[in-house]
């Protein structure tokens, strides 16, 4: 007696209509958290009385300095990198603040600015650090 092999489908790429590729929803995800941090920051520094206002520009002071952290530790497991980072925002916030008040200097502008640059100058120096690959020569 013989049996009859039947193969699988082939598997879904997911090029249909209507349907996504698991691959798509961190970059989704990723660019969402830089609008409403780039939202929070804008709506800081304008100054306007929208409801958002606050919970934008919280969004805004602690995804910012995490961002830059974990750029920075990249060798560390996921869940490490994740608390190291949030340790390491909620620190950079705490020393903005305490160094703005006892400069008498306090503003929420201020502080806004100056997370984002220490934020943008952390991950420069991350990224001028990591060393370049070059294409291999033939």
């Amino acid at each position: 007696m013989q049996t009859i092999g039947i193969k699988a489908p082939p598997a879904d790429t997911g090029q249909r209509a209507g349907r996504r590729r698991d691959g798509d929803l961190p970059p989704l995800l990723a660019g969402a958290a830089v609008a409403v941090g780039g939202v929070g920051a804008v709506l800081a520094l304008v100054d306007l009385g929208s409801p958002l206002r606050g919970p934008c520009t919280l969004f805004f002071l602690l995804a910012a300095p995490s961002a830059a952290l974990a750029a920075a530790l990249r060798s560390l497991d996921p869940w490490g990198r994740a608390v190291a980072c949030v340790a390491g925002a909620v620190a950079v916030n705490l020393l903005v603040a305490q160094a703005m008040l006892a400069l008498q200097v306090w503003s929420v502008r201020g502080g806004v600015v100056a997370v984002a640059g220490l934020s943008a100058l952390a991950l420069l120096l991350t990224a001028a650090r990591r060393p370049r690959r070059r294409a291999a020569r033939r």
